[in-house]
């Protein structure tokens, strides 16, 4: 976005939709800089001579990105020969705030052609669908108003995310040990609640912490 007469980029196109990066290092380092404002405040100032501009971005961000610059990192019959310096440098054009604003960050495995063709018993899109409808309308119920768990402040985490003492020791030690920060811990918290949610649990209990913190499996690599 921007201009002499500022109009609305693609983070706030996308809003209240979904902003679909493919090949996220491809993108060059300023521009992704430029996305953690919008991820954490949900919108986004431009200022000009002739005043301030803001434009909503409340969007769900999804990216996608190969392991390594060539794409076989971890590739069960085929062979890397990127050097790690290659791999720290495309992973490095993804700092570490930003990875903070990335509630989950999952790591998909390479298939083979059997894997592919396979039949797997599934949990079929209408259930799935219902039991979203029904985690919205615990949501809804809960703020009062058309708002997800995403969007909680930090006074609403500390009274809708109380966990048991033995919740708390796993968060200390995903914290402490694992070099969660302050930030990613707060969204742990909110992928959390909506986990109980999805499980129409009224708490949160420590399989759902544990699923959260498995989600955040690769940020750090």
């Amino acid at each position: 976005g921007g201009g002499t007469v500022p109009r609305p980029g693609e983070v706030s196109l996308a809003h209240q939709g979904v902003l679909f990066l493919d090949e996220l290092p491809e993108f060059s380092r300023p521009v992704l800089e430029v996305l953690r404002q919008p991820l954490e405040d949900r919108r986004v100032t431009i200022s000009r001579a002739n005043g301030n501009f803001t434009f909503p971005t409340n969007f769900l961000c999804i990216a996608a990105m190969n392991p390594c610059p060539c794409g076989l990192l971890g590739h069960p019959d085929k062979i890397c020969r990127d050097t790690q310096a290659q791999i720290d440098r495309y992973r490095g054009k993804i700092s570490g705030p930003l990875w903070d604003r990335m509630d989950m960050q999952i790591e998909v495995p390479a298939l083979r052609y059997r894997d592919m063709v396979q039949a797997h018993q599934a949990e079929a899109s209408i259930a799935i669908r219902e039991r979203v409808i029904l985690a919205r309308t615990r949501q809804r119920i809960r703020f009062g108003k058309a708002k997800t768990n995403a969007e909680m402040s930090g006074a609403e985490i500390k009274k809708h995310c109380t966990i048991d003492p033995k919740s708390q020791e796993l968060l200390r030690y995903a914290v402490d040990e694992m070099g969660i920060s302050a930030r990613a811990c707060d969204r742990l918290l909110r992928v959390s609640r909506t986990i109980a949610d999805l499980a129409e649990s009224d708490h949160i209990k420590y399989e759902h912490l544990m699923e959260a913190i498995t989600f955040r499996n690769i940020a750090k690599k």
